[in-house]
């Protein structure tokens, strides 16, 4: 008689433990960003501007002697202000190249995700779980992000020669900034899906994503006659790119049942 052994299904349980190795370096990196950017904020405005006014007010040291004002590109207040106001405008594209290649590509590529919808769950669940558990610290970060980078920017707009108008102030100061980093994972979904390998699902999402992020600086600029003030333009702006982010994702789910049929 001939013993037969079958490897038992990975349950719902196996599935989660897969989903949290997956999002464990991503949100490792994730929060290493946001801790390095909020650091910087934080010493922007508890030490180098109150330093940088002193030297423009020429306030005397308590030794009677003038302080020593030095600037470098990465030390200037307004520079670092900028670059970080930049590099937040534009992590919506590295969102965006990760979802399409390690959340979605990867896992048709290599066929893991066909093996889950086969044992486990099913395709509309597994698509359903990977958003939520990538756009919940996308969200909780982003947030907090914005947060930081507004109190920022009010606190010291004396000594930060930046227009609210610019993108390097619009976008991280308010909710536009959460909004992109999820219409940045809803186009990497859409792509991933749509493609199904890795490195296309990657370029693809990383160049969509930018051209919408260019594209809407010119869409939205025209409002600012009409709507008359940051908070205005700043919401009307993010309903956009959340209505975006909201379509990319009905047709990542359209896609995948049309395809799993």
């Amino acid at each position: 008689m001939t013993a037969l052994s079958a490897t038992p299904a990975p349950g719902p349980a196996a599935a989660q433990r897969s989903l949290r190795r997956l999002h464990r370096p991503a949100l490792l990196v994730w929060t290493a960003f946001g801790l390095l950017v909020t650091g910087w904020l934080l010493w922007l405005h508890f030490s180098e501007v109150p330093a940088e006014q002193a030297c423009l007010g020429f306030h005397y040291s308590a030794d009677g002697n003038l302080p020593t004002c030095e600037y470098s590109a990465f030390t200037d207040a307004n520079n670092v202000f900028n670059l970080l106001g930049e590099a937040l405008g534009y992590s919506a594209v590295a969102v965006a190249a990760w979802a399409g290649a390690a959340l979605i590509g990867r896992e048709l590529e290599s066929g893991t995700a066909k093996l889950a919808w086969t044992q486990s769950v099913s395709p509309a669940r597994w698509l359903a779980g990977k958003l939520i558990a990538a756009a919940v610290p996308l969200l909780a970060g982003g947030g907090l992000l914005a947060l930081v980078y507004g109190w920022v920017w009010t606190s010291d707009r004396g000594a930060l020669v930046t227009n609210w108008t610019w993108d390097r102030v619009f976008i991280p100061r308010g909710p536009l900034l959460p909004a992109l980093l999820l219409l940045g994972l809803a186009v990497g979904t859409l792509a991933g899906i749509a493609l199904r390998r890795t490195l296309p699902a990657l370029a693809v999402a990383a160049a969509v994503t930018l051209v919408i992020r260019l594209y809407l600086r010119a869409a939205w600029k025209p409002l600012d006659g009409p709507l008359h003030g940051f908070w205005a333009l700043n919401l009307t702006a993010t309903a956009m790119v959340l209505a975006l982010a909201a379509a990319a994702v009905a047709g990542a789910f359209s896609l995948l049942r049309h395809r799993t049929r």
